[in-house]
């Protein structure tokens, strides 16, 4: 069992701006969550709890500090639990279930007194909700993991059904596309709200390219068992970006940009990738940004 936090490296989103976040708000009051037939635009500070993907945590840390500036404007106050690990999803997806569970486990110990969890991942938030109940049926856990993830949104989800905020205040003066990523669009049937928040960008043209539902691509370890096809599936993809004369090709999910992204490098494209939370993060101040200098970001 992995009961100690030292034991497990994996996303620990340890970056001096969420220390900051975590002990500033770390003896604040928690608040209650509006009923799912009550909630209303949220008029005072509620406490989230914040949960970092792995691919966030080692590869994409600018999605989690984006994802915490833009709550911060909103008003919300941000709890990051120092204890999180990986969700267990790639062990789960690649039938290593024995191994997947310990993790689900732990999820659900370190966040069963949050009343409200944002994930910058569709995928992530899936396996919390989706398939926790599958992996831990049988437990002590299985009941406690169904109501937790009833709590859990991702990012655009929380922002437009819990805070009922579509305009965040961003400026983002550039033509984008929109992917649906997988487990956003088919489990979590996410598809208008990352659109309702992206309309609502100051500057923003919203293009929608041709198969934006398709795949990808990536699928986790579907990427490196089955290369050739992966990279087919993200040659459609970018080339559907290219055709819409899109300056950036947003989604919710990182693993998805991250694979988009490098084949558009390989491409030479003009089209870079940024995920929504980058997006959003932006104000009128700091809002020059160029496909050229995001790829000199990415390139960091």
């Amino acid at each position: 069992m992995l009961d100690k936090p030292e034991m497990n490296s994996v996303n620990r989103f340890s970056c001096d701006f969420c220390d900051h976040v975590q002990t500033f708000y770390a003896t604040r009051r928690r608040e209650s969550l509006p009923a799912a037939g009550d909630q209303k635009p949220a008029q005072y500070k509620m406490k989230v709890a914040l949960f970092i993907p792995c691919f966030v945590d080692q590869l994409m840390p600018d999605v989690g500090l984006d994802t915490v500036r833009v709550l911060r404007r909103l008003g919300f106050e941000i709890d990051f639990p120092n204890e999180q690990t990986c969700c267990g999803q790639p062990a789960f997806n690649s039938g290593y279930w024995n191994d997947a569970r310990p993790l689900a486990e732990r999820f659900v110990r370190v966040f069963r007194s949050a009343d409200t969890v944002v994930c910058p991942s569709g995928s992530c938030t899936t396996m919390v909700r989706n398939f926790y109940p599958e992996l831990l049926s049988g437990t002590a856990l299985r009941d406690e993991a169904v109501q937790l993830g009833k709590r859990m949104f991702e990012f655009s989800e929380f922002l437009v059904k819990v805070a009922r905020r579509t305009d965040v205040g961003a400026t983002f003066p550039h033509r984008v596309a929109y992917h649906d990523a997988c487990h956003a669009l088919r489990e979590l049937r996410l598809k208008q709200e990352p659109r309702e928040i992206l309309r609502h960008v100051r500057g923003l043209e919203l293009v929608e390219m041709q198969y934006s539902e398709d795949c990808c691509g990536f699928g986790g370890t579907f990427a490196t068992k089955f290369n050739m096809i992966s990279a087919a599936m993200g040659e459609a993809k970018t080339a559907s970006a290219a055709a819409v004369h899109a300056d950036y090709l947003t989604s919710t999910d990182p693993s998805c940009l991250l694979h988009i992204d490098g084949i558009l490098r390989r491409q030479n494209s003009p089209v870079r990738t940024l995920h929504l939370a980058n997006i959003l993060a932006r104000t009128e101040i700091a809002s020059e940004c160029t496909p050229q200098a995001a790829a000199s970001e990415n390139a960091r």
